[in-house]
């Protein structure tokens, strides 16, 4: 099993009314996702969630509630990923080798601009766990 972990990332909107949802974009895949990758041997979910947010977006953050766990298969190879509601703290982003685009997103424009229909059904989770805090 390939073990994965991730954030839904999000912070205030600039006129302080919302939230906003960073997505990236990975050109590997041509999708947009949320920010997630494989854990090295024997990290703990949850830091390699901040470790892959850091990575792909340049940005810390300040993980939150734990979502729901997502499994699928990739190649014939069960996968499963955790992931986190997290708000960004600070960092900027600059594209990389996995990731060439970063966008800032209301939810409902990153539900739908989403690639998987697995990574749009966090969105409503997170929403409803952040907007409650």
């Amino acid at each position: 099993m390939i073990l994965a972990a991730g954030c839904v990332l999000w912070r205030r909107s600039a006129d302080r009314d919302g939230i906003e949802l960073a997505l990236v974009f990975r050109p590997k895949y041509g999708d947009w996702s949320h920010p997630k990758g494989k854990l090295k041997r024997g990290e703990d979910a949850r830091d390699g969630a901040l470790r892959e947010v850091l990575e792909e977006t340049g940005m810390t953050c300040e993980p939150g509630p734990e979502l729901r766990t997502v499994h699928y298969e990739v190649e014939g190879v069960p996968k499963q990923v955790r992931y986190w509601a997290a708000e960004a703290i600070g960092g900027s982003f600059a594209p990389n080798s996995e990731v060439s685009r970063l966008l800032w997103l209301p939810p409902g424009a990153a539900r739908d601009r989403l690639t998987q229909v697995r990574d749009k059904e966090l969105v409503d989770t997170a929403v409803r766990l952040i907007c409650r805090n």
